[in-house]
């Protein structure tokens, strides 16, 4: 088997979900590289080494400057085409599902997505894929190569495996039509802490608080905490769950979220879960290291009035 894996990379740094995807790859059979996209990119990737690369593929171009889709289709196509690779793994993000379904269209491949985990099993690659709102895991598999794969963001921790990566630099002829669409403004939503994909800490707040003027509650407390805030309904930034974002924190706590299960699915895999809701009958209880069950009005600010107390002492 001869895996190539995606790295996205923003802001100067190569994606977390990516560098985890690609540990996974390492952890496989046979021989694993990485293809990284861009602009003033390469100093970026001698560092997949240290994550299982055994060779990294860049294409440093200022038309790559922009994350548009398909410019890169076009430039994975080549690659893929060149250096035989018979398995292409991404980690999930906007960018990587579009390059993912239109390379899937443009090769004639096959395409699984949603994935939380890639084994091999007598020789063949399997996904496995939750289905029926997370109840239930599949077995899913491929009828030809190259095999696609986009896997769920926060399923897989970056794993250093202290090698150095070979680089590569390579080029491909970009279409016309690749090159019509251009991207005119790139907006960021201004964020004080860390994202909630890379946050070892994360209070979320869920309809439970009553209106958003009451989401200053939760605020307050991730900021107390050096952690992320999250939610089962608010800016899509900040949203966990099926339509949002997967997440695996060290701690994770839900302030007001009734735990179904279209939420469970973004933050089960949580180190330590802590609950504050005033239904007993919740269904995040279930699932809940900790539950605190009470009005999250009174017990969050007095939880924030002690980690505060705690840190200053």
């Amino acid at each position: 088997m001869k895996t190539l894996v995606f790295l996205e990379d923003h802001e100067g740094k190569l994606q977390r979900d990516s560098l985890g995807v690609l540990s996974k790859a390492a952890s496989l059979d046979g021989e694993v590289e990485a293809v990284l996209l861009g602009s003033e990119v390469e100093g970026l990737a001698a560092e997949a080494g240290k994550y299982g690369a055994a060779r990294v593929h860049v294409m440093d171009d200022v038309l790559l400057a922009k994350p548009l889709p398909q410019p890169r289709v076009d430039a994975l196509e080549a690659l893929i085409g060149d250096g035989g690779f018979d398995t292409v793994l991404f980690a999930s993000t906007v960018l990587s599902a579009d390059l993912a379904a239109a390379l899937a269209a443009r090769l004639d491949a096959g395409l699984n997505w949603d994935l939380t985990d890639v084994v091999v099993e007598d020789g063949k690659l399997v996904g496995k894929r939750p289905a029926l709102g997370d109840s239930v895991y599949v077995d899913v598999g491929w009828t030809g190569e190259p095999r696609l794969a986009l896997i769920r963001s926060g399923t897989f921790e970056p794993q250093k495996h202290g090698g150095e990566a070979q680089v590569e630099k390579f080029e491909a002829r970009l279409q016309d039509f690749s090159l019509d669409a251009q991207m005119i403004e790139q907006a960021h939503e201004e964020s004080e802490g860390p994202s909630i994909e890379d946050a070892d800490v994360i209070v979320a707040g869920g309809r439970g608080l009553g209106s958003p003027e009451n989401f200053s509650l939760v605020e307050e407390l991730a900021k107390a905490l050096g952690g992320a805030v999250a939610a089962s309904w608010y800016p899509y930034a900040t949203q966990v769950g099926q339509t949002g974002k997967t997440v695996a924190p060290k701690l994770y706590i839900a302030c007001g979220i009734s735990g179904a299960i279209q939420h469970k699915v973004g933050m089960q895999s949580s180190g330590l879960i802590v609950a504050i809701n005033k239904d007993p009958n919740a269904p995040i209880f279930e699932y809940a290291d900790l539950g605190v069950v009470g009005d999250l009005h009174e017990i969050v600010p007095k939880l924030t009035e002690l980690v505060r107390a705690r840190k200053a002492a």
